[in-house]
């Protein structure tokens, strides 16, 4: 059932109805909660509303709850649910059947719950041995609505009977006769389609459990066997059962509850910010219960191991061979900016930064800025370190690792290249998900978290379905080519992008006109994520609203299939360098302020063309699509253009940190 679905059901049925007013009476279903994945704001409340109209015992904290209703379809998908909220869980034997199947073949114990009118409109239960008869299983099966008619005038048969769970009225009588069964049924947890409730609310009558039950289980207490690996235990012959004033009075907390919860919500529902930032608290209180304790995260425990190993390491214990290395001199020199030193292109610790860029991300997609600049810095370090490192000891007397780096070496050196914390990154379901939305591009890891904490999304399918209409261009134009985004370009390809984008540059302007390709491919790698060029010209009047008229030419050719961006800020303050502000003024301008266009680039030539669009018209390109950056810089700023747009983020980083509070300037790719 899709959203938009639940919300034309329960925007078609009036909710405001009291339970006695539309003939639903959920009051004596145990709690329940409504999964918002796949719901919007608007259709969870309308969902709640709903079960409070009827009576029912609505609860916000899923591990109170023993119905959870969702607009979900898989079996898979209300096992994630639980798994993201920490419920942990144990399915029942499908050999035994479902929970309705067992009670109804249990000849001592089966029977059905009927229900019945007092004179002051409540209901009441009792229970009938159930007949092996055809005609009345077929009473139990019909998916059709239960009426009182059906069952011979008698009441109407109760659907949660289905489920084993009993109406409050008949606890106490059942649990002495199914002490078992009874006191099990605490313990089930049942997901049921949200099209429950929507036929509830159409046909105004109650709807079978069996037929929109989509996953039941056994919930598994805080640390805890699962029942499998449970030794029995001996029965105490107590009651702990509510009777039903206690439990009415226990319904009447919850709801009052509720109703204050929403009187204090619809106070600040006007103020968009207190919205946001009370969306921000929630998703990070969530994801805080996520990851804690995880060894891709901070921990208090690792500065106790750390500290172990700093004071019984040595070159020996490590199995250090061989001369010492040559220390560098900005190791000596103990320079801490990734300016001052070279960079390689293939450092000889490539296997082990690539484990701790893994972990950077980890931590990025966790919101640990604070981890993600420490990771950075050391991986900028290691990765200008010349020799292969040999021990700890030796990582701690490179500028910028520290001793949680240091454990890590230490770590991945002494099990042959594995760690730990990448097993737990690789098997999180949560981070997995994470990062498949981070890897959109337009979408950064604050916009994934969002996606999976506030609306219950889970895969790309789930945006689709979804979410569409509510993302930007730029982010519609990142999920369509999600796979093609993601291949790597060749240095090849590389350059016969740029090749073209100066064609139709010099066509513009002369051939004086130059074209550098930075980035990936200017670092010397051999494949690149996009494309980044950099037109430039010795007259400053050539470059002025350049960028406009490339595009255009561009996309007349076919290369350019979308523009994702164009920028024209340079243009604009004619080409003018910024002023070199305060050193004290928090006031800032980006990345750069250079004209720019982002476009999704795609090859409009390949081998067969003409044979292909000869034997049919329409037929599709079959290049990817790829992504390409298009910078106009004038001359006298070209020397920082392209350190800013070849150098990496940490880079970028430093040398602004070094110009500002070493030499008092300011540096910026715009000049």
């Amino acid at each position: 059932m899709s959203s938009s679905q639940s919300s034309s059901t329960l925007q078609g049925d009036s909710v405001a109805n009291t339970p006695e007013a539309s003939g639903l009476d959920f009051s004596y279903l145990p709690s329940i909660y409504v999964l918002p994945a796949h719901l919007s704001e608007n259709e969870l409340h309308e969902a709640e509303d709903a079960l409070v109209a009827c009576g029912a015992l609505l609860t916000h904290e899923i591990k109170d709850a023993r119905i959870l209703l969702g607009n979900i379809s898989k079996e898979r998908r209300a096992r994630f649910e639980l798994r993201t909220a920490q419920v942990r869980t144990e399915s029942l034997d499908r050999s035994m059947g479902n929970v309705s199947s067992r009670r109804l073949n249990n000849p001592t114990a089966a029977s059905v719950t009927k229900s019945r009118k007092l004179d002051d409109g409540r209901r009441s239960s009792m229970r009938s041995p159930v007949t092996s008869t055809a005609e009345d299983a077929s009473k139990l099966t019909d998916p059709g609505t239960y009426s009182p008619a059906q069952n011979g005038g008698k009441g109407a048969i109760n659907p949660m009977s289905q489920l084993s769970i009993t109406t409050p009225g008949s606890k106490r009588m059942a649990a002495a006769q199914e002490p078992n069964s009874i006191r099990d049924s605490d313990s089930i947890i049942t997901v049921v389609k949200l099209e429950w409730l929507h036929h509830c609310l159409m046909k105004q009558a109650l709807q079978p459990f069996e037929l929109y039950t989509i996953y039941e289980a056994r919930l598994i207490p805080p640390g805890s066997m699962v029942a499998s690996e449970r030794p029995p235990q001996p029965s105490t012959g107590k009651d702990t059962t509510m009777n039903t004033s206690e439990q009415s009075e226990l319904g009447k907390e919850v709801i009052s509850g509720i109703i204050e919860r929403a009187k204090a919500d619809a106070e600040v529902n006007t103020n968009p910010l207190i919205r946001r930032a009370r969306k921000r608290d929630h998703i990070k209180d969530v994801m805080s219960k996520d990851f804690t304790g995880r060894t891709f995260t901070s921990s208090a425990g690792d500065k106790r191991r750390l500290q172990l190993l700093r004071q019984t390491t040595s070159e020996q214990d490590e199995g250090f061979l061989g001369p010492v290395p040559t220390t560098p001199d900005w190791v000596k020199e103990k320079k801490i900016y990734s300016c001052e030193r070279i960079t390689l292109t293939n450092p000889p610790n490539e296997a082990f930064i690539e484990q701790l860029k893994k972990i950077r991300t980890a931590r990025l997609l966790t919101a640990d800025e604070v981890g993600v600049r420490a990771y950075s810095t050391s991986i900028a370090s290691l990765a200008a370190y010349p020799h292969k490192i040999s021990s700890a000891q030796e990582i701690l007397s490179i500028p910028g690792c520290d001793q949680k780096i240091a454990q890590l070496f230490h770590e991945w050196r002494e099990s042959n290249g594995h760690l730990q914390a990448i097993d737990d990154i690789n098997s999180d379901p949560v981070l997995q998900v994470l990062n498949l939305f981070y890897n959109i591009w337009g979408i950064g890891a604050t916009t994934a978290r969002e996606f999976f904490y506030g609306r219950g999304w889970r895969d790309l399918d789930d945006i689709v379905e979804y979410g569409w209409k509510s993302l930007t261009r730029v982010q519609q134009i990142g999920v369509k080519y999600y796979d093609e985004f993601k291949l790597k370009i060749p240095a090849t390809e590389v350059e016969l992008i740029a090749g073209e984008i100066k064609a139709h540059a010099v066509r513009l302007t002369d051939s004086s006109l130059e074209a550098i390709i930075v980035g990936g491919h200017r670092r010397g790698n051999l494949e690149s994520g996009d494309v980044d060029v950099i037109l430039t010209h010795r007259s400053e009047r050539a470059t002025l609203n350049l960028i406009s008229d490339v595009v255009d030419s561009l996309e007349a050719s076919g290369s350019i299939t979308h523009v994702l961006s164009l920028s024209l800020t340079n243009s604009k303050r004619d080409q003018q360098p910024l002023p070199l502000r305060s050193l004290t003024s928090p006031a800032g301008h980006g990345f750069d302020t250079l004209d720019k266009a982002l476009v999704v680039w795609q090859d409009q030539n390949w081998p067969s063309r003409a044979a292909d669009l000869a034997a049919d018209p329409e037929m599709r390109n079959p290049n990817p699509h790829r992504r390409v950056d298009i910078i106009v810089s004038p001359w006298r700023t070209i020397g920082c253009a392209v350190i800013g747009w070849t150098s990496g983020t940490t880079f970028n980083r430093d040398i602004r940190r070094y110009a500002k509070r070493v030499k008092g300037w300011k540096f910026d790719s715009s000049g």
